[in-house]
């Protein structure tokens, strides 16, 4: 089972969070962790397209091909097939990605942002993702360590495989890498975005990390805690306004700004 660390104090979180990120080789704070805020410690780490149930593993390639198909001609034309799952799971179309940050605080505000949540724990895991790629496929691993790299970028996988068939046969056994999207827009750059891409669609992303959990923790943030951590993030400017800019973003900044602790949603 990952390590579960429960979270006492404002203080505690922050020391927690950046526990461990002095890199010696550098002498510099240089993290090799990634996270992901959930607003309910009880969920799992299911894909959007495991949630379509039934043979969602078929369906993988048919989603992308039609998003292709039908996306504005302009939009990423004779791109990489990476550039373009990248791109539909930015615009919600289910796919086996999976959303993480190199920022823990983008992450704390994704573990805090559902005032309808405030009477659940919520969650950050905590990924040491170079660590984790010691597991991958040595021609994947050849390829990072040529650039000198932790993450793919849609080019340097194009390099090794360049469809998610290609990708699923690089090795007999499962493994995951972590792919950085082109910056489509200001959405993707203020999140500090990355994926995660597991090679086996059908493996819950929970069962492949408990194979792994010497590089997994999950620090728990208590419920009695949220409206704190909630009203600190927003005095340092961590809100939707600034990580979903737009009128959209503006709106539910604002939803929530202006809301009490007794507030009701339809």
């Amino acid at each position: 089972m990952s390590t579960e660390y429960r979270i006492k104090s404002w203080a505690d979180l922050q020391d927690k969070l950046f526990s461990n990120t002095f890199d010696d080789k550098i002498q510099r704070h240089r993290s090799p962790f990634i996270y992901r805020g959930m607003n309910d410690a009880n969920k799992t780490l299911k894909t959007s397209l495991a949630r379509l149930g039934g043979p969602f593993d078929k369906l993988e390639h048919h989603l992308l091909r039609n998003f292709k198909k039908y996306a504005h001609t302009n939009v990423l034309s004779g791109q990489s097939n990476w550039n373009w799952l990248a791109l539909a799971q930015h615009h919600g179309l289910p796919s086996r990605l999976l959303d993480w940050t190199y920022s823990p605080y983008v992450a704390l505000h994704f573990a805090t942002n559902d005032l309808q949540r405030y009477n659940e724990d919520g969650v950050i895991w905590v990924l040491n993702y170079v660590k984790l790629n010691q597991y991958m496929p040595e021609k994947l691993k050849e390829a990072i360590n040529q650039e000198q790299s932790n993450t793919f970028t849609a080019e340097m996988l194009d390099g090794v495989c360049k469809t998610l068939g290609e990708l699923d046969q690089l090795s007999e056994e499962e493994f995951l890498l972590f792919l950085e999207p082109p910056s489509l827009d200001d959405r993707i750059v203020n999140q500090f975005a990355l994926f995660s891409l597991l090679s086996n669609p059908t493996r819950l992303l929970d069962d492949w990390l408990e194979d792994h959990n010497q590089f997994c923790e999950r620090v728990i943030l208590p419920k009695e805690l949220k409206w704190e951590i909630r009203d600190k993030l927003d005095q340092a400017n961590i809100t939707e306004r600034v990580l979903f800019p737009g009128l959209d973003g503006l709106s539910q900044w604002l939803k929530r700004q202006y809301s009490s602790k007794n507030s009701e949603e339809e």
